[in-house]
């Protein structure tokens, strides 16, 4: 199983890039840096905590994990 903390990290870069890329979106879309950039904030919240709930419940399934895997049986 994945740490707490490797969840977290992955969750800060994937969403740090999908800021990034919905500011620029929002920008072209709207026009306006501030609007995008409100746009891409809440975008990023409620992306930053689904992703964090979704990675931590594929941590605690096995399925479609080799025989072995290096993290099997470990929680933390």
């Amino acid at each position: 199983m994945e740490t707490r903390g490797r969840s977290l990290v992955k969750a800060v870069v994937w969403n740090s890039i999908g800021l990034a890329t919905m500011a620029l979106v929002g920008f072209i879309a709207t026009g306006s840096a501030t609007t995008g950039g409100v746009m891409a904030a809440i975008n990023t919240g409620i992306g930053f905590v689904s992703y964090l709930i979704y990675e931590r419940i594929w941590a605690k399934i096995n399925w479609g994990r080799a025989e072995g895997w290096a993290g099997a049986g470990r929680d933390a």
